[in-house]
This record gives C-alpha cells, structure tokens and sequence, in this order.
C-alpha cells in the first residue's frame, strides 16, 4: 500500500461536490488518493453502476421471473464493483492524462499534476482497487466474469482515445455501459439481442451527457490539443443531443420489446416506461443547455444520476411483475 503523505498542501478538486464526505471527514493524509479514485465526486461510479443494475432488471424480464436473493447479491456486487472499478480507472485515466490535467484549469489541482500523489503510489493504489474489485468479481456467474474481463480493454485505452480521435466519449460509452451486458448476462445467463440493445442505448445515453460535460473544457482543451465531440459539434451541439436522445430511446425500447413480448403484458408495459422516463429527462436536460455557462454544465451533467435511476425504476417494476 503507498504511502499517503501527500507531496504537495492538501486541497480540493473545483468540481467536487460541496460539503462531500472526503473534505469534511476522511483522513488528511488519504484524501488525495480518495480524490484520485473521485470518491469526492460520486456521480461516475453512478453512471459506471446504472446500466449495470439496467441490465441485471433487463435480463430478469427477459427470464420472466422476478429477483432471487442470487440477484440481490449481484446488484451489490455490482455497487460495490462499480466504485472499486470506477477508482482503478480515474487512477489509470489520471496517470495517462497528468500532463494534460496540469495544462487544463479545471483539472490542474487534481492529485497528480498538483503533486499531492506521486505516479509509483498511483500506481499501487490502482493495483490496490484493481485487486479488490477482482475478488467481487469471483462471486458472479462464469459468463458474467468473462464478458467484464472483455470490458477491460475498452475501459483502458479510453484515456488515450482523446488523443487520436473527435468520439472520446464514444469510447467512454463503449467502456461505461459494459455494465448493462455484464447485468444481464448474470441474471439470464446468456448474451442475446435485449442485452446489446440495451448497450447500445447506454452508449447514446453517455454520448449525450459526456458531450455536455466535455463543454466545460473546449477552451483548454483546443489549447492542448486534446479531441472532443464538444468541440468537433461546436454549435451543432444542441442538434447531436437531440440526435443521441432520440437513440437512447429508440434503442432502450427496442431491448424491452426484445426482451419482454413473451411475458406478462402488464410487465411489458411497466418496463416500457423506461426509456420515456429516460427520454423525458434527457428533453428537459436539452432545453436547459447553455454552453457557455460552466455550472450549468456540470448540474446538467450530475442530473444523469436521476435520469438512469429513474429509467431502472421501471424496468425493476416490469422485471418485479414478470
């Protein structure tokens, strides 16, 4: 385990939560490393768990059955994946990026350019959660492990996909809503169209909210040359969202009708309420968007949480009717 006396005078990320649990009551000596697995800002681990819980739902449809308490398990296993799996990959992305974080404002106080964590103890510290999150792993079925082990190669070259291509945050998507095949994979046992629908809306989900989140940094980012589909849209932003809302629905309803036309029907109907309730949220989120106002911004981006909470509260209610 790294030592975690900090290098530089401790302080807080600009875009963590107020008033978050790692400022106010963790250890002085392992906040930076806390901040470096953003357990400061917990809304990713949000977006990494969503379509995994999306998924687990999906496929007890799918079965027509309604959760065993082997479901309940996975759907801690996955909560508890998703934070370690979440913190060995900002660590990852932050050892990639160090250089760029410390050219970018919003970034430049994180724990590595700032000094406050060295690369050997980052190092270590994701070797840590990397370890950890593998032990959860072996509690789940053998098909559901080896489709997450396939999710590791997506997850790792992320950090470097803004480096040679204007989708980052289709790589990001690739990588973030794995998840929801791993999730479906353990409740039905098995990879079938549903679950690659259900990806695929996962994807158009991401595209839409990273690319809001991406225009915070198009600024800093056109100065160091680092891609995204912020500044490849530019002012066409506002007609891609619309673009990607409209795949997330279409696709998540396609994987419910995939999934759900030889079960009950009132169980069909409860779980189509899914991808409206993603696309009611997502149309609110789009008619907000302002790109030139940064908290906005990022309040649009943190309102995901709900959007996906809100899409799994009906498909756990067609997956309990089933």
């Amino acid at each position: 385990m790294p030592d975690p006396t900090p290098r530089a005078p401790d302080r807080a990320v600009p875009d963590a939560a107020p008033l978050n649990w790692v400022d106010r009551r963790a250890p002085p000596r392992w906040r930076p490393f806390l901040r470096l697995s953003r357990l400061d800002r917990p809304i990713g681990t949000w977006l990494l768990l969503i379509p995994c819980w999306w998924g687990l739902a999906l496929g007890l449809l799918a079965e027509g059955r309604g959760p065993s308490l082997a479901d309940l398990w996975f759907a801690t296993a996955f909560a508890l994946g998703a934070a370690l799996m979440r913190g060995a990959g900002c660590t990852w992305n932050d050892l990639a990026d160090r250089d760029i974080d410390a050219a970018v404002a919003r970034t430049r106080d994180r724990p590595l350019p700032s000094g406050q964590v060295t690369p050997r103890a980052a190092l270590l510290w994701m070797a840590a959660q990397a370890a950890a999150a593998g032990l959860v792993l072996l509690t789940l079925p053998p098909l559901a492990i080896a489709v997450a082990l396939a999710g590791l190669a997506p997850a790792a070259l992320y950090p470097f996909a803004k480096r040679v291509t204007w989708w980052p945050q289709a790589v990001l998507g690739v990588a973030f809503n794995w998840g929801a095949l791993v999730g479906y994979a353990a409740a039905a046992g098995r990879l079938d169209a549903p679950a690659w629908l259900l990806w695929g809306a996962g994807l158009a989900w991401t595209l839409f909210y990273d690319t809001i989140y991406a225009h915070q940094d198009r600024e800093d980012d056109a100065l160091v040359g680092v891609r995204s589909t912020a500044r490849l849209f530019g002012d066409t932003t506002p007609r891609w969202l619309r673009r990607f809302l409209l795949a997330a629905v279409a696709l998540m309803g396609a994987a419910v009708l995939a999934a759900g036309t030889g079960g009950s029907p009132l169980a069909l109907a409860l779980a189509l309420g899914a991808p409206w309730a993603l696309g009611w949220h997502l149309a609110g989120q789009l008619a907000r968007f302002r790109p030139e106002d940064g908290p906005l911004l990022l309040r649009l981006f943190r309102s995901n949480r709900d959007a996906g909470l809100l899409a799994l509260l009906f498909l756990g209610l067609g997956a309990l009717a089933a």
